[in-house]
């Protein structure tokens, strides 16, 4: 199968990649994340994840296009789903351009991470895959994790302490969770 992976960032690229490659599908990676803030935050994981593609044989496609406006009013008008919100965003724009570009199916490396509400990415993939009749891969990912952020490390990756929005973190110091 012929698959496009949502990226959020290197680290958690690797184990669902590694995954994907080793039961025999075409994998690309699709960056896009206006949530990333500040903009030198954006550029440190892009970069990072420029790193990891030249280590491995991870194929990349990059929609760096920081479009901080789009995210922010996107989340804005409900700031208590703005999680919610945000996956929307990027599994619509991923997507999207899966469909355009022939893929079979999508899906998220936010799959992997035991720090994402896997529920609300869940139930956004599937409206996202009613409305733009592109498969959603609703695969968990979350036993690599350990591992994959591992081997992050031993490549010696960018490793962000937060997942990317402002709001994030602010509460990544106050010890509190939306």
């Amino acid at each position: 199968m012929n698959i496009l992976v949502h990226i959020c960032c290197g680290p958690c690229a690797v184990h669902p990649f590694e995954k994907l490659i080793d039961e025999g599908h075409r994998v690309a990676g699709y960056w896009y994340n206006p949530n990333i803030h500040p903009y030198r935050e954006y550029k440190e994981r892009l970069e990072s994840l420029k790193k990891l593609e030249s280590l491995t044989r991870f194929e990349m496609i990059y929609f760096d296009s920081y479009d901080l406006e789009k995210y922010l009013e996107s989340v804005m008008p409900d700031l208590d789903r703005r999680c919610m919100h945000c996956y929307d965003l990027r599994l619509m724009q991923t997507a999207t351009y899966a469909k355009e570009n022939g893929f079979d199916a999508f899906s998220s490396t936010l799959l992997v991470s035991p720090y994402q509400d896997q529920d609300w990415i869940r139930d956004v993939g599937a409206a996202v895959q009613e409305k733009t009749g592109v498969r959603f891969l609703d695969i968990d990912f979350t036993p690599g994790f350990r591992d994959g952020k591992q081997k992050a490390y031993d490549m010696g990756l960018y490793m962000q302490k937060y997942c990317g929005c402002i709001f994030s973190e602010r509460e990544r110091y106050e010890k509190k969770k939306p």
